[in-house]
């Protein structure tokens, strides 16, 4: 209970990480758009296009016979204008590059040749191979545009097609600070398969300024033909000119390169002229300079699909780690889990063989005593003394019941500390016991409430407010006992909650064990959240830590103590916010065994709003965080201290830190694939992670024997609760990293226990 004071909170990072996740979800989006805008096949592509009408395609054929026409079109006028390559003039055109493997060795063939050529580049290739896009310019050779995404014109919607033109473009001027009025349309060859949607495609180019640069020799490469067939393809008919289409990427173009070689050496001495398609014409320079502000935006523009690119891949690889680590960590819990309740059934199997050897051990001696009285001698009597002792030590061993102080910090906990001290005083505990209310400057009536009571076992203490570690200290201080049970002001005990608690401390080596926290208030979705978190997040973890001895945290809800542990570790420190976890841990170090009492069930008010939940998990998480830092040397310590910074801490700092801050990305991730990826594939993976949720949470409720009726929430908190426990985590780290002090935030109480039976149980008076 760190002292009250109001102190400022770091905020404005939230605009930074929205920009930051804004930014990967633009990246994301580039990528997807790139993989996934060509291929007809992703989810995105159903949405982008637009069916004709039967009535639109047949009035959108061409007004002329194209395939008359020359393979270079002019389509902005009423009537399109042609145009072929002049006599024995060859134009060399290669599309769907550049390609890191291909046009290299095309490259340096047209160069041995000393022979120019256009390529027809797709801008999302150009972007991701922007020094094969230069070299080809810096080689004298001119590039065209064959889109962005090597999208069929023809069948995407008019916006798209603009997008495509203007994208393509844009990677141009980023990559080689040029632009071009070049367009070859992809999906299409020559003059007569341009009909339909491609010709409305086309035309709608030519208004925005392309020419259009189709073929009359088409070698159909991209069949797998051999180098021969390639050739005969290319070399035009009775010396005519031609535009020659072939390929440097999308697969293997090894018959191309040597193709390209042959028919340059076949075809120049019989003085074919090979050159670019701008130059055989005598047009202006097919690529022209961009200005500023488009290599500006170009440069963002690749700068963008290389990130995504990167982001995708690395998320990939990031996520599928972080699902084989989450399904790692629940197979782990459920099979400690299972062993831990092995443990216990055999501890209760012995517990219970101990008291029926005690009562046959006390049957004997009644009996040996028996024989004493009558027979009157010395040896008979000596007989029976020692069945006595051995039928106490068999008792012993199996009821533990020492002298205990409970201590009650509260501060403002005026509506349950009633329904806490009645069930603290109603214990079937059978030894001494006494309860240690600690006021700690409340402002509400919480010290004239547990005054009034007027329960003789019930002590109250006042002090001025100087946090829950001092009010712990002050109740030890004021203890008589030197096993001591600590409890929030807003808990509910169970009858048999501290006769079992306490049952571990038998163990001259265990320093403290921490009962089962059960949340009270559990109606409603985000009473059911918390309560699903208890008993999987907290109680399965509990079960592990207890079998590995690691155990971070003894909750301040219920907890015992040895007054010699406490005192090993110089009591309660108030250096951390999370003052329960920071006792713990200094256990831990110090040697002190930790155990899990998962039998003494203890009842507390959980958040009943988000705000309040809000605050509570990030006193907790910096709280958490700030005993972590604290005790990091336990991870190259050796000992119980290295035993327990090596698994515990590194526990912690995987699974309550590392993968909370990675899973905003996982999200944007998971939209990503749902929206470019298909839903189907994104939806079974998702469903399967929540039935395996679903199984370790309903096996956790089985073993803590509470209903399964809370597992139809478990999908539902996907969506909101932890979406909120991971900013929850990230606003504590950025405070930590801050380094701002983070002020106390307190719970309002609702009074959960304050009309429950518990405060009508009757109280047994203990001299």
């Amino acid at each position: 209970m760190a002292r009250h004071v109001r102190l400022r909170e770091p905020r404005h990072h939230w605009t930074l990480i929205c920009l930051l996740l804004a930014s990967l979800a633009a990246v994301l989006l580039v990528h997807g758009y790139v993989e996934k805008g060509s291929d007809g096949q992703g989810y995105l592509e159903e949405a982008w296009s637009s069916p004709t009408a039967p009535s639109e395609q047949s009035s959108s054929t061409s007004p002329l016979p194209l395939s008359y026409a020359g393979p270079i079109l002019d389509l902005s006028r009423s009537r399109p204008a042609r145009t072929e390559m002049p006599h024995r003039t060859i134009a060399l055109t290669f599309e769907d590059g550049p390609d890191p493997r291909w046009t290299p060795q095309i490259l340096a063939a047209l160069r041995r040749h000393g022979v120019r050529a256009t390529f027809f580049v797709v801008g999302s290739r150009a972007a991701a191979h922007p020094e094969l896009t230069r070299r080809i310019l810096a080689e004298g050779h001119e590039i065209g545009s064959h889109t962005y995404t090597h999208a069929d014109l023809g069948g995407i919607p008019g916006w798209r097609r603009a997008v495509e033109q203007t994208l393509a473009q844009r990677a141009l001027a980023g990559t080689t600070g040029m632009h071009t009025y070049l367009l070859r349309p992809p999906h299409t060859s020559t003059p007569s398969r341009l009909t339909g949607q491609e010709y409305e495609a086309a035309r709608d180019a030519s208004r925005q300024g392309y020419l259009i640069v189709l073929t009359d020799r088409d070698t159909r490469d991209a069949s797998g033909r051999t180098t021969k067939q390639i050739v005969a393809a290319a070399t035009p008919h009775k010396g005519r000119g031609a535009v020659v289409r072939l390929h440097d990427a999308g697969g293997d173009r090894s018959a191309v390169v040597e193709g390209v070689d042959r028919l340059i050496t076949r075809l120049q001495p019989k003085k074919y002229r090979f050159t670019t398609v701008s130059d055989a014409l005598h047009l202006r320079e097919a690529n022209t300079p961009a200005g500023m502000v488009d290599r500006s935006a170009g440069a963002v523009l690749v700068g963008a699909q290389r990130a995504g690119k990167v982001a995708a891949e690395g998320l990939t690889m990031a996520t599928v780690a972080a699902g084989v680590l989450t399904v790692g960590r629940l197979v782990l819990m459920v099979l400690l889990a299972w062993r831990h309740e092995i443990g216990v059934r055999r501890a209760r199997a012995r517990v219970l063989r101990a008291q029926a050897r005690a009562l046959r051990a006390q049957a004997r001696a009644l009996r040996s005593r028996s024989r004493a009285v009558r027979l009157r001698t010395h040896g008979a009597r000596t007989r029976a003394d020692r069945a006595r002792e051995r039928a106490y030590s068999m008792t012993r061993k199996s009821h533990y019941h020492p002298p205990v102080s409970v201590i009650v910090p509260a501060y403002n906990e005026a509506a349950g500390i009633t329904a806490t001290l009645r069930s603290l005083v109603a214990s079937d505990y059978p030894g001494d016991l006494e309860v240690v209310v600690v006021d700690d400057g409340s402002t509400d009536n919480t010290a004239a409430i547990a005054s009034r009571l007027g329960l003789p076992e019930v002590r109250v203490i006042r002090q001025r407010n100087a946090g829950k570690a001092s009010a712990l200290n002050t109740g030890v201080s004021y203890s008589r006992h030197d096993v001591l049970i600590m409890v929030d002001g807003d808990t509910v005990f169970e009858r048999t909650t501290i006769r079992r608690l306490v049952q571990p401390l038998a163990d001259p080596e265990v320093g403290a064990v921490s009962g089962n926290t059960k949340v009270g208030n559990r109606r409603g979705v985000l009473g059911r959240w918390q309560h699903i978190e208890y008993v999987i997040g907290f109680n399965l973890d509990r079960r592990m830590f207890d079998l590995l001895e690691c155990m971070p945290t003894v909750p301040g809800a219920i907890g015992a103590f040895r007054y010699e542990a406490l005192a090993s570790v110089g009591w309660v420190s108030d250096d951390t916010l999370a003052e329960d976890t920071d006792l713990t841990m200094a256990l831990c170090r110090t040697g002190w065994r930790v155990v899990y009492k998962q039998s003494a069930r203890a009842w507390t008010e959980a958040p009943s709003s988000l705000s309040q939940l809000w605050r509570q998990r990030y006193r907790w998480c910096y709280g958490t965080l700030q005993s972590m830092w604290k005790h990091r040397r336990a991870v190259i310590e050796r000992g119980a201290a290295g035993r327990f910074g090596r698994r515990g801490l590194t526990y912690l700092a995987v699974f309550q830190v590392a993968l909370p801050l990675f899973a905003p990305a996982v999200d944007i991730f998971a939209l990503y694939a749902l929206l470019f990826g298909g839903p189907s594939k994104v939806l079974a993976v998702w469903l399967a992670f929540v039935l395996l949720q679903m199984i370790v949470g309903g096996y956790a409720l089985r073993l803590d024997r509470e209903r399964l009726t809370a597992l139809w929430t478990l999908p539902l908190q996907q969506f909101v609760y932890r979406q909120l426990m991971y900013m929850v985590v990230i606003q504590s780290v950025v405070t930590a990293v801050l380094g701002a002090p983070l002020r106390w935030h307190t719970m309002r109480r609702e009074g959960t226990f304050a009309n429950s039976q518990v405060s009508a149980v009757q109280v047994r008076s203990r001299g």
